[in-house]
């Protein structure tokens, strides 16, 4: 009898790969073997995570340059002492959100000169700080786009997994239950890694997203606080030396 058992296993060893080890299906069988539901599942889960990837390097590099752009505007305006030099300077930087903060406030600042009377100063202050405003929250929204999406990615991915990987345990079950015969784990394995490999994708989606969603908040954060300080700066300029 063992003569027979070792003979087996030697046969078994001699095999490519065992036959047990060629059962073992890798994750392209699993996609493949998986229900429609699930693989709607995996393909859902995809988009998500490739979406992701691309806001991801596509923000990283947008708010790589606004940080260097700011930072040559900044350089140009604290040196200069002529708004139109730096107001040049701002219409070769459009990445830069304060370059930009700029612009608007210069430009409404060259129509309040054209019109200027003594007595209106204060109003006219009013505008520019309005028209500061303005390009702030417009800037801050273009930082911001596409981010939530990231936040919405982080949130869901799991509970997308989740849905696909109880679908998956349910459908494993179910076979499980009809089966003719003596029931055994390989008539569930297959069923169960592929609803537990849903769970991996979505953590796999979500991890990203979120790591890039509060690493991007933190940029913006910090640009848009950029942006509060250059408008305080500008106005004191212009209440002190232009509209006095």
């Amino acid at each position: 009898m063992n003569h027979v058992i070792y003979g087996y296993l030697v046969h078994m060893h001699q095999q490519p790969g065992g036959r047990a080890a060629s059962q073992i299906p890798g994750t392209f069988d699993l996609i493949a073997q998986a229900t429609l539901p699930v693989k709607v599942v995996l393909g859902i889960l995809a988009l998500f995570s490739m979406t992701c990837w691309y806001i991801i390097g596509y923000k990283w590099l947008y708010l790589r340059r606004a940080f260097a752009e700011n930072e040559s505007f900044l350089k140009v305006f604290e040196e200069t002492r002529q708004l139109n030099v730096a107001a040049e300077a701002a219409n070769k930087l459009p990445r830069s959100p304060v370059a930009q903060m700029y612009k608007a406030g210069y430009d409404e600042l060259l129509r309040v000169k054209a019109a200027s009377v003594d007595d209106e100063a204060a109003a006219d202050i009013g505008n520019i700080e309005r028209a500061l405003r303005r390009a702030t929250s417009k800037q801050t929204t273009v930082l911001e786009s596409m981010v939530p999406f990231l936040a919405t990615t982080g949130s869901t991915a799991p509970f997308i997994g989740l849905f696909g990987t109880v679908y998956g345990i349910m459908h494993a079950f179910l076979q499980l239950t009809g089966a003719q015969g003596t029931s055994t784990i390989d008539r569930v394995g297959p069923g169960i890694a592929e609803a537990l490999f849903t769970t991996a994708v979505g953590l796999v989606a979500a991890v990203p997203a979120v790591i890039g969603f509060n690493y991007f908040v933190r940029q913006i954060r910090v640009i848009s606080n950029e942006m509060d300080v250059f408008g305080n700066d500008f106005l004191n300029i212009v209440r002190r030396h232009i509209l006095k």
